[in-house]
């Protein structure tokens, strides 16, 4: 009895990692992670800026836009505190509820941003194959139903696990794989019966991802079947330049969500540096990356960027 309620009382605390080996550098190594989030909070903050202010993007394809950009900060920010109090050699130690808290919505943002994605897909589908009818179909009031559905679809399934974690005794060693919370990464050191949670776990995986990567799929399917049928090949380009933005940001998500799962539940044995690098390509790449490949592939993001840094001149050249 004794032991047990040594174990229930460490399970308050668990210790975060840096980058293994590389200790003595972490203040360096801060300086590209700082960079990286300063450049994708600005990023999407400008995304959201200029749709919310240019009247002419009031379109269903830039509310979709904005809500990847939330979704992107949702999925990256709640790692920011415990990422450089690690890095800047302040604390290492994270209360067990502030680590339940930010594994909830690192997951559920990681889960709502695949949904999002699925709906952006649909939105190319409606675009491309009815688009007589693409207004009319994808109201603002279908959208905001749509986001707030992404949003419940992904929070709801994450009660149960977190719901269990608080009753689990952690007597092995608390140090955690990474500088943030991750539910595989918390019950990997329960000293206790995890099976639900594994399973239960792999079943919201399977159905979520699974589902939206299936509707991504199937989507694009149509798309080409319909692009397909364009005589022309400035049309067929054309058509298909506009999903090309989408297509990176759904590879982007998907190949380093993918290959982190599959560290953690098959490659135990791998380098830590190799699961902790994966780790931060999920986390970091998607908000960095998204922004900069919309703004490049999207004439109005684009001008909107412009008129935002040179406002004087863009307003001259328009007259």
């Amino acid at each position: 009895m004794a032991t047990l309620n040594f174990s229930y009382s460490l399970s308050s605390t668990f210790y975060l990692t840096g980058i293994p080996g590389y200790e003595e550098f972490h203040h360096w190594i801060s300086i590209p992670f700082y960079l990286l989030y300063l450049v994708g909070i600005m990023g999407n903050c400008t995304i959201l800026h200029i749709v919310r202010t240019n009247r002419r993007l009031h379109q269903p394809m830039y509310y979709f836009l904005a809500m990847l950009s939330l979704t992107d900060m949702g999925m990256s920010m709640p790692t920011i505190i415990s990422l450089f109090k690690v890095l800047w050699s302040i604390s290492r130690e994270i209360q067990f509820n502030i680590c339940v808290v930010q594994m909830f919505f690192i997951h559920t943002f990681s889960f709502t941003e695949s949904s999002v994605l699925l709906a952006m897909a649909l939105d190319r589908y409606v675009a491309i194959c009815h688009p007589l009818r693409y207004v009319t179909l994808l109201t603002p009031r279908l959208i905001t139903k749509i986001g707030i559905a992404a949003l419940l679809r992904s929070a709801l399934p994450m009660i149960p696990l977190v719901a269990r974690l608080p009753f689990f005794p952690f007597c092995r060693s608390h140090i955690l794989s990474h500088s943030y919370c991750l539910h595989q990464d918390i019950i990997r050191l329960a000293c206790a019966n995890t099976k639900f949670n594994v399973i239960y776990g792999m079943v919201v995986i399977t159905m979520l991802w699974g589902m939206d990567s299936l509707g991504i799929f199937v989507s694009y399917v149509f798309i080409l079947h319909s692009v397909l049928r364009i005589s022309s090949h400035e049309g067929r380009f054309k058509a298909l330049n506009t999903c090309a933005s989408h297509i990176c940001a759904v590879l982007i998500l998907y190949v380093p969500m993918i290959g982190l799962s599959i560290i953690h539940r098959f490659a135990k044995h791998s380098s830590p540096l190799s699961l902790i690098l994966m780790g931060h390509i999920y986390l970091l790449v998607p908000p960095v990356l998204n922004p900069i490949i919309y703004s490049v592939k999207t004439k109005q993001i684009r001008q909107g960027i412009l008129h935002l840094l040179l406002p004087l001149k863009i307003s001259s050249a328009m007259m």
